[in-house]
């Protein structure tokens, strides 16, 4: 199968145009006309990534995350990036993301099937679909709970070490947003929704007590800990829409570790 074919597939049910305005998605390394024959999801072309994908004889490395996000001035061996990138070309490695587009069409709505939630609600409208609202993340109401169980749920339903909780354990929760990645930038959205809790990640010492004495509990589950889901999602996408394919998923690993 060509990359071009390949990308029009993904296109049809993720479309770069969903994507938000200050994005990078789309094919960021590589030929369209290429023949591609095995395929490397991972939510980020690390080197470790970048190395396992051209050992295990990729053509194409699928991301969530954009390798190359603003605008490079020189691709260079002693950077990071440009090393990545030097090294999927002499490996004739495409590389290819869905960031915000992928959060629109699928990301919100996967966490919430997976925490089996229901009559769920964007949490934060970006596109009007021919009347279907669509956006990033999502807000539902749950059975009632405390903050603590909730915590425990989240760290165990995602498969993650561990979660950090701003907010009282025994805190009463009945409605709760969730917005996979970087969500300090939904704490707002959060409150107008009415949730009283916000998982998410990447929420910083001030944003984390801010929220709580607007009275709402924050738990941070990490960038990671909530779309890395997004690896197996595309894995069995691509499964779907094309079988002739051979695709390797990246294992699931944490990029940290906690010492307690």
């Amino acid at each position: 199968m060509k990359l071009k074919d390949l990308i029009h597939k993904i296109e049809e049910r993720v479309p770069t145009t969903s994507a938000l305005s200050w994005d990078n998605v789309g094919l960021l390394v590589g030929d369209e006309n290429q023949e591609i024959h095995k395929v490397y999801v991972a939510l980020d072309a690390t080197d470790e990534v970048v190395e396992d994908a051209t050992e295990k004889g990729a053509d194409l490395i699928l991301t969530h995350h954009p390798l190359v996000f603003s605008g490079l001035k020189q691709v260079v061996a002693s950077d990071f990036i440009g090393r990545r990138v030097m090294q999927m070309i002499s490996s004739n490695v495409s590389c290819y993301a869905m960031h915000t587009n992928f959060d629109v069409e699928i990301m919100g709505n996967l966490a919430a099937k997976i925490m089996g939630l229901t009559e769920v609600e964007v949490l934060e409208p970006t596109l009007d679909d021919a009347g279907e609202v669509k956006g990033i993340g999502c807000v539902a109401d749950i059975t009632p709970t405390n903050l603590k169980a909730l915590a425990k749920m989240c760290k165990e339903t995602f498969a993650i070490s561990s979660v950090k909780v701003f907010g009282e354990p025994e805190q009463k929760v009945s409605r709760i947003a969730v917005s996979p990645g970087s969500g300090k930038s939904e704490v707002n959205n959060a409150i107008a929704a009415g949730a009283q809790v916000l998982i998410t990640g990447d929420i910083d010492h001030h944003t984390g007590i801010d929220a709580v004495a607007r009275e709402l509990a924050i738990i941070d589950a990490g960038h990671y800990g909530l779309e890395h889901i997004y690896v197996e999602y595309m894995k069995q996408f691509l499964q779907e829409i094309a079988p002739e394919l051979i695709v390797e998923a990246a294992p699931a690993k944490e990029p940290f570790w906690v010492l307690s």
